[in-house]
Order: structure tokens, then sequence, then C-alpha cells
């Protein structure tokens, strides 16, 4: 009888816990759906973020382990392995299979997609016509030329092309810009005319101080490479004054080398226009100003655009 009962009490306390497993499977899933919620709710995405990657990082490292050791389904494990980060910014993660799109090469990644500048004429090729048109200039110290791997860089003084304080070119300039020009004009470099002087005060009834003294002799240049065909649209003017020395203001020799017009070339060309009208008239040009003979050596008397006269003092720099 005693055997009996035993028997009875064991049978009836077997598998009594087996109801912690499933209850355990519960509180896993109702953790997992409330920490997805909860980071739905974030509003930041840098914290949702980090805490994806968190979240990714554990079970991603869980599901390898759980592979690695055999188990899952029939001893397969699972799948673990994703889309990769390439492939999915090309093609995407739908389920159903898609048209794939064209394959990027190596090292062409930064050409994809985006709009190239356009490059114009090599400018080694320039450097050496200019070398020959410009000889004497370069010879006797009046021009220089640097090549380097942005800018063909022309310097000229601004002694051969201004008197002291003017911004009014010379003969000699316009002789020597239109030598410049005959080099530069077939091609779509852009162009860039800066103009520089030393750090000695400026007083006449022009220009104010040597800021308005580089524009304007930069823009003289400029006109008189626009009135010999070189187009427009590929020009610009930067004045820089006295802030931008190449060689000691403390010396004569120094100063001389600071008071400058500099014809830059960008590598960089204008783009081609396609569909303009070629046979419209071009813009009236400008009538430069001229310097009228004048009996007192101590004044200059200068013809204006459209006939008006300004008369200005000689006084140096």
């Amino acid at each position: 009888m005693l055997r009996r009962r035993l028997r009875n009490v064991s049978s009836k306390s077997q598998h009594t816990e087996r109801w912690l497993v499933s209850y355990a499977d519960y509180m896993t899933i109702m953790f997992a759906f409330f920490v997805v919620m909860y980071a739905i709710a974030i509003s930041k995405e840098e914290n949702f973020q980090i805490l994806s990657d968190s979240l990714e990082h554990v079970f991603d490292k869980s599901a390898r382990q759980y592979s690695q050791n055999g188990e899952g389904v029939n001893g397969n494990g699972i799948l673990i392995d994703r889309v990769t980060p390439e492939q999915e910014v090309l093609y995407g993660e739908s389920i159903q299979k898609q048209e794939q799109g064209p394959e990027l090469l190596d090292g062409q990644s930064d050409t994809s997609n985006i709009q190239q500048k356009y490059l114009g004429k090599p400018l080694d090729s320039l450097l050496t016509k200019l070398q020959s048109a410009l000889i004497d200039e370069i010879r006797d110290g009046e021009a220089n030329l640097e090549l380097n791997q942005d800018w063909l860089i022309i310097e000229l003084s601004s002694g051969m092309l201004f008197s002291s304080g003017s911004s009014v070119a010379h003969l000699r300039a316009k002789q020597v810009v239109k030598l410049v020009k005959d080099i530069i004009a077939p091609v779509d470099n852009y162009i860039r005319v800066r103009g520089y002087t030393d750090n000695e005060t400026i007083r006449n009834e022009i220009f104010r101080s040597n800021w308005e003294l580089s524009v304007a002799r930069a823009t003289s240049i400029l006109v008189e490479l626009e009135e010999l065909g070189i187009n427009s649209a590929r020009m610009a003017i930067e004045g820089y004054g006295q802030y931008s020395p190449l060689a000691d203001n403390s010396t004569e020799q120094g100063r001389a080398e600071n008071r400058k017009v500099v014809i830059a070339l960008s590598k960089y060309g204008l783009p081609p226009v396609i569909g303009v009208d070629k046979s419209k008239p071009e813009s009236q040009k400008i009538e430069p100003e001229i310097e009228l003979p004048s009996d007192d050596d101590t004044i200059k008397i200068i013809r204006l655009p459209h006939g008006g006269v300004r008369i200005t003092t000689r006084s140096e720099q």
C-alpha cells in the first residue's frame, strides 16, 4: 500500500514546472517588443541609431555563436548574413528580385552621379607659347611666368603698364597685353586679373587707398583684354592692394616687385554653351581713358570714356 502511494505522488509531481519554460519565452518576446516600441518612440535619430547598432551587435553575435555550434533547424543553423552595404545602397533589400542598376567600377565612385568641372586647355602648352612671346619682357625683368597645379601666372610689372598712382595703361602695356591675348584667346580657360600695390600711401583725388588703385589697374587690363576679343564670361577682377606682398616693402626694389598686375589662367575652363545665338551683334566697346598732351609737367589731362575730361597731378607714391 505504501509503495503504491509513493508511485502516485511521483507521477503527480512529474513535469509540473514545464509552464516556466513557456512563461520565460513569453517574457522574452514581451521584452523585445517593448524595447522595439521604446526605440521607435525615441525622437533623436542619433540615439535610435546607437540603440539599433547595439541590439544588432548583440543579436548578431548570439546568432553567429548559435550557428557555429551547429544548432538550429535540422542542425543547419540560421541565416545571419545580410545584404552587403554596397548592394543595399545600389539595389535595396526588397524581397522580390529587382533589376540591378549599372555596376560601379573600382576607383570611379568619385565620378559617379557628380557633375564634374569642365577642364580647360593644358596649361603647360600655354606656358611654352607665352615664354616665346614675352621673351624680351622676361629678360628685362618686366614679366615673369609661373606654373603650378591649378594656375598659370603671368606677372606684369606696374612700372611697365602704368604711371605712378595711375590706372591708365601705357602704349607699351597695350602691346604686351596684345601678345598675351594672342596666346590665351583661342582657349577657354578662366582668367583672373589681379592687382597689387606696395605699402606706400597714395594721395590723390582719384584713389583714396591702395585697394582702389589695385582694383582700377586690374580693371584697366581686363578692359584691354575684353576689347581685344577675350570672352567676358571667362574673366574676373581681384584687388589685393598692399596686403599680399611678394617682396619686402622696406626696400625700393621690393616695393617695385610688389607693384604688379597678374593675369592668372585657371586649369578649369568655361563650359561650352549649347544653343546660343551667335548672330547677335556684340555690345558696344567701351572707349579707354587716354592721356592728353599737357604743357604743365605737374598735371595730367585724361580724356575719359564718352567725352569727359579728368585733370590730376603727377604725384608719386
